[in-house]
């Protein structure tokens, strides 16, 4: 007696075919999205990713010169652990610029973000007239549009005394101009620039976060009784504090970052030095004394403090500011 296999039933037999060309389909689909990432994430990696790793690298090496350093191996790059960190850390001007930053940031974070949040919230109670709200937004937000390097320049010969417009105004009146440029007044200077640069941009990230809300609820709150100024503090200022702390955390990051408007600025005046803010210092090692090494350390030091800072603003108001759970 002979045991035959049954043949599969044509339905069967079809369905298999089917199915594969489903699984191809699927899987060509799960695809289309890191296709799509992928210009992106190779410049990444090119431009953001490789320049931080070889920097990390750079950080731990060192230049070992050999007799008098002028024969083709008399210099070698060897092994230098974190001399380069310690010898960046204990530089006797790079603590002076990490004051000048805290106190630029202390001028110019609070002041940029109230006034953006400010003039977001008068844009906002002005809805009904769309034709102020659109020239507005466009005249507070074109100085963001300027370069920084434009803005310096502006703003410099705006600080000069002997060209200003200003100090031509403040004379006709009997006024004696300021030194802005002095040691007194440079960091405040410096602080107006970035003000007068960056408060449209944060504003505008603001406003779109209040053109969300809905205009029932503000009806609803003013059926009640609440003022326009309750209505701002009550309802308008917590909806946007994620826009808020969005925006405070890129105005910290720009902050410890700080170069073009100071290095713009320096040969209009003998009070800005190479090495004024951390990052100046950093280019002043690299492009000036040719020491690369100690330059990407100080570097990655910057970058760890923008980290931290950062990420512990975060968990500090994260959970409050955008309701987050356990």
């Amino acid at each position: 007696m002979s045991l035959t296999t049954p043949a599969p039933s044509p339905t069967i037999a079809a369905a298999r075919p089917a199915a594969a060309k489903k699984a191809r389909q699927a899987s060509r689909r799960a695809g289309v999205p890191y296709a799509f990432l992928a210009p992106g994430l190779l410049l990444f990696t090119l431009f953001l990713a490789a320049p931080i790793v070889y920097a990390g690298y750079l950080s731990l090496r060192k230049v070992k010169v050999s007799g008098l350093g002028l024969g083709a191996k008399s210099r070698t790059e060897v092994w230098a652990g974190f001399s380069n960190y310690v010898r960046s850390m204990t530089d006797p001007e790079f603590l002076p610029s990490v004051y000048r930053i805290l106190g630029y940031g202390l001028i110019v974070v609070p002041t940029m973000l109230g006034l953006a949040l400010l003039m977001a919230l008068l844009l906002d109670a002005n809805r009904t007239r769309p034709w102020i709200g659109s020239f507005t937004r466009i005249a507070i937000f074109l100085p963001y549009a300027v370069p920084a390097v434009v803005a310096s320049l502006l703003w410099g010969f705006l600080y000069l005394p002997r060209v200003s417009p200003i100090t031509d105004v403040l004379e006709a009146f009997g006024l004696t101009a300021p030194e802005l440029l002095s040691s007194s007044w440079v960091l405040w200077a410096v602080a107006n620039v970035a003000i007068w640069g960056g408060t449209g941009f944060n504003m505008i990230v603001i406003y779109t976060a209040l053109k969300a809300v809905p205009t029932s609820l503000y009806e609803s709150a003013r059926i009640d009784g609440a003022s326009e100024l309750a209505i701002a503090w009550r309802i308008k200022i917590p909806i946007v504090m994620p826009s808020l702390v969005m925006t405070f955390v890129f105005s910290l990051i720009a902050t410890l970052q700080v170069f073009a408007e100071p290095m713009t600025l320096k040969p209009l005046s003998n009070t800005i030095s190479f090495t004024w803010t951390p990052l100046m210092k950093v280019y002043r090692d690299a492009f000036v004394r040719n020491d690369i090494y100690s330059a990407a350390a100080t570097s990655v030091v910057i970058a760890l403090a923008t980290f931290l800072l950062s990420f512990g603003f975060l968990k500090l108001v994260g959970r409050r500011a955008f309701n987050q759970e356990d």
